[in-house]
């Protein structure tokens, strides 16, 4: 039997569903066919051996309808070599988009890769390798054992590239520039040689001025190849206004020498050789800085992957095997010594250590591990040898999902972004058009052709977009490798940047502002019992109960070492508590209406009972032969951050709200503990996403802190859903933040670093905008119009590679945010 999804296409109706259900359900072999006219989806379940999916698609085509494969959308992240500006990634996308197939595609310029969402079924990753290649860009390959060495050796060389490539070109554009302007420094004319004087030989002064250009163009000649192909696809990049502007300046120039040879001495005036070479020199210090500021960005993604170790120790058959990591399965039993780091995923099934698990959770105290607990591949075993058996292996294991969360935030776009991706989409053909208008217009106001030739350069060469396509990525890479030090796993960039929006956040109760694990908090006795004594009965009363509160007791004897004592008869009383014979003496443990129906005194403690009932506290009277010994009180306790935590978010202007199950009084009480603003209590489990819709509706924007499955519901529904590490897997993934720690600090710690980014974000969108709408005018010749100096060329690519590596420069301040503990 195989069961199968299909969308059907046509139907217009419920008679439509139902037509096309009969169609399938006469087909021989077909069990079962249930068509959900919402959802246009046809669910099937039929024998193989008797009909397959081609006739089923066939009889339902012969229905009036079409028959879809139900294919789940395969998501693939393309490295991207070649990209120079953001008009590159806008021409991926483009290219990526047109695809027949292709459901999303989203270009990031800083991480230079492409996220695709296609259906397999429609097409194939190589062709959308070769729209990639056809758009005039290389698509590298995707997945590789060594693809962290393998990127990071990539990314070097191209550094390498650039500054072998600058360095040629500033060894040549140096003497040119001096050669060039040496004649027109006063001082300095008058003592030049005669070969130096362009008025005495001035065919000799435009040759060598071509010599000298000649290895800086061919150093930059990817400007060129790159920038005229964008041109020929009507995709014009930064590269297209390089190569135009400097290309404009040498064919000008070589005309010029072309007049100089045929007699026209004066036209040694108009040789722009130097201002070619100084500006694609200017351009290629700005890009080697740039990628070495690119590279710097992605180092938390790098420092995470690095933290894997390349071997295990796997015990077969009694011996010790070192295997690399890649071969390790699950269920192989490993061996780790003192100082050596967790290979994978797993649960200790002997000996005992202490775990420094700090690079992956931010917490610095090692954790201690007993036999059944759980361990984390990377982290760091410090004292003890132990063995375990492997839980979860390869892309499975926490720091993979840790490394592919962090990857995924790093390439998506933050809502911030689309503006700058609008704007540079449209702003290369547009700075096309003033470019040549501004020249065109000098030309025509009675300007020479040599004036209008430096407005075009100068308008074309400052107004690259790069600043705008690396204002956010970058950003967004910082600020999400930040968090992952911190142990905040921040799932997307449209969630870092709803984050800092947040008034509201509801905290779900048990496990979440509690350590969701009661305690023994008070032991009170009536006169001449001890309080030792007291515990003993309790806890042996207790052993044989599976109640939280019952096993609350056990725990504290056990952690006071309390000898058991023999029980000889129990029975539980449902809803009230237990009746016990202990060494002969009649047990009775449980709570207030027990003891009333057993008419048991309660003498002054009652009014104990009562106080400890409103401290959050849950009170057990503890009865012997009729006579009333003492109370136990129990509580989930709240956890050492809480208080703090919700202080510092009432600090940040934050209502908090806490969301729970418990009834109203014990619920109040730790609302009072830890300063709550508002209770939501005695909450079902299933209503708590209709809590947080309530919250929405008031116009909130609401955050929902929780760690259970029954969180998951009221996580998706928040504007943000926030799990906290010790948390469920269900919970996580419903979650857009997960704290790797049980930490409430890291709450506001998360807020915090939304804040920082954003303002990082708005920072470098201003200055990239406001670089662009000041230079541009600038360069177009406004000054001069009001009798100011006119922008030289060469400053205008000195400005524009500036602006990129501003922009690069302040996303990295966000390397030394940390968040406010105090």
């Amino acid at each position: 039997m195989k069961t199968q999804s299909l969308n059907i296409k046509g139907m217009t109706c419920a008679a439509c569903a139902k037509a096309s259900e009969r169609a399938v359900k006469k087909l021989d072999g077909v069990i079962e066919a249930n068509v959900n006219f919402a959802t246009e989806k046809m669910h099937i379940e039929y024998d193989e051996s008797k009909v397959d999916l081609d006739k089923i698609k066939e009889a339902i085509k012969k229905a009036g309808y079409e028959a879809v494969e139900d294919v789940k959308a395969k998501e693939i992240s393309i490295p991207i070599e070649g990209m120079t500006c953001a008009a590159c990634a806008k021409a991926v996308e483009r290219a990526v988009g047109k695809l027949q197939g292709v459901e999303s595609v989203s270009v990031n310029f800083a991480t230079e890769k492409a996220n695709v969402k296609y259906d397999p079924k429609q097409l194939r990753l190589s062709q959308i390798k070769q729209a990639i290649d056809k758009a005039g860009y290389k698509a590298l390959e995707i997945e590789s054992k060594n693809r962290v060495d393998e990127d990071k050796a990539r990314k070097e060389k191209e550094i390498k590239t650039l500054w072998t490539k600058f360095v040629l070109s500033a060894i040549f554009a140096t003497p040119l520039l001096i050669f060039a302007m040496a004649h027109m420094i006063p001082g300095l004319n008058k003592s030049l040689p005669a070969f130096l004087d362009p008025m005495a030989n001035p065919l000799r002064f435009a040759l060598i001025q071509i010599a000298l250009v000649t290895p800086v163009v061919t150093a930059g000649n990817r400007f060129y190849t790159v920038g005229f192909k964008a041109i020929m696809r009507r995709s014009p990049n930064m590269d297209s206004l390089i190569a135009m502007g400097t290309s404009a300046a040498i064919i000008y120039s070589l005309y010029s020498t072309y007049r100089i040879y045929m007699g026209d001495h004066h036209s040694v005036m108009n040789l722009y050789f130097e201002s070619a070479g100084v500006i694609i020199t200017l351009i290629l210090l700005g890009k080697s800085l740039e990628a070495v500021s690119k590279g710097k960005t992605s180092e938390a993604i790098k420092k995470l992957m690095g933290l894997a170790p390349k071997t295990a120790t796997v015990i077969q058959d009694g011996k010790e095997i070192q295997l690399p990591i890649e071969e390790v399965e699950v269920g192989d039993i490993i061996l780790v010594k003192p100082g050596e780091k967790i290979p994978v995923d797993g649960e200790v099934i002997e000996g005992y250590t202490s775990v420094d698990e700090s690079m992956l959770t931010g917490e610095s105290i090692p954790v201690e591990k007993h036999i059944g607990d759980k361990v984390i591949g990377a982290s760091i075993n410090k004292n003890g040898s132990i063995k375990f058996k492997a839980t979860k292996v390869g892309s499975d294991t926490a720091l993979a999902q840790i490394i592919k969360l962090v990857e995924d935030a790093q390439g998506s776009k933050a809502p911030i972004a689309q503006l700058a991706d609008i704007v540079s989409g449209y702003f290369v053909p547009i700075v096309f058009a003033i470019a040549i208008a501004a020249s065109i217009a000098w030309y025509l106001s009675g300007e020479s052709a040599v004036f209008s030739l430096t407005i075009f350069i100068s308008v074309l060469v400052i107004a690259c977009p790069c600043a705008l396509g690396l204002a956010t990525p970058t950003a967004i890479m910082v600020g999400t490798g930040k968090g992952a030090e911190y142990g905040i796993l921040i799932r997307s960039g449209e969630a870092l940047e709803t984050t800092h929006k947040i008034d509201t956040i509801v905290f779900d109760k048990t496990g979440t502002i509690t350590e969701g694990k009661p305690e023994v908090t008070d032991i009170i006795t009536t006169d001449g019992n001890q309080g030792n004594k007291l515990l003993q009965i309790a806890a042996s009363a207790e052993k044989g109960s599976e109640h939280p509160l019952g096993e609350a007791i056990v725990r504290k004897a056990e952690s006071e070492n309390v000898d058991f004592l023999k029980v000889d008869k129990f029975s539980a009383i449902p809803g009230h508590g237990i009746e016990v014979n202990i060494e002969g003496a009649n047990v009775l443990l449980g709570n207030k209406k027990l003891m009333i129906d057993r008419n048991i005194e309660l003498k002054e403690l009652e009014a104990e009972s009562d106080r400890l009932a409103s401290e959050g506290k849950t009170p057990m009277y503890v009865a012997v032969d009729n006579k009333l010994a003492g109370i136990i009180a129990v509580a989930d306790v709240v956890k050492q951050s809480s208080a703090k935590a919700i202080e510092r978010l009432h600090h940040m202007g934050i209502q908090v709200v806490m969301i729970t199950g418990d009834n109203k009084r014990t619920a109040e009480a730790i609302a009072r503990q830890v300063g709550i603003d508002r209770v939501l209590a005695e909450v079902l489990p299933q209503d708590k996403a209709d809590e947080v819709k309530k919250l929405q509706d008031e116009g909130k924007k609401v955050a929902m802190v929780g760690d259970g499955i029954n969180d998951a519901p009221a996580l998706a529904q928040a504007d943000i859903g926030i799990a906290i590490g010790s948390g469920t897997d269900v919970a996580m993934e419903s979650a857009d933040i997960v704290l790797m720690r049980s930490d409430l600090m890291d709450v506001p710690a998360a807020i915090e670093l939304s804040k920082s980014t954003i303002r990082n974000i708005k920072q470098n969108l201003f200055w990239a905008f406001g670089y662009n709408t000041a230079g541009i005018p600038l360069a177009a010749g406004v000054l001069h119009l009001f009798g100011g100096p006119l922008l030289n060329p060469v400053f205008a690519a000195a400005a524009m590679s500036l602006s990129s590596v501003s922009v690069l420069t302040n996303a990295l301040r966000l390397r030394n945010f940390k968040p406010t503990r105090g």
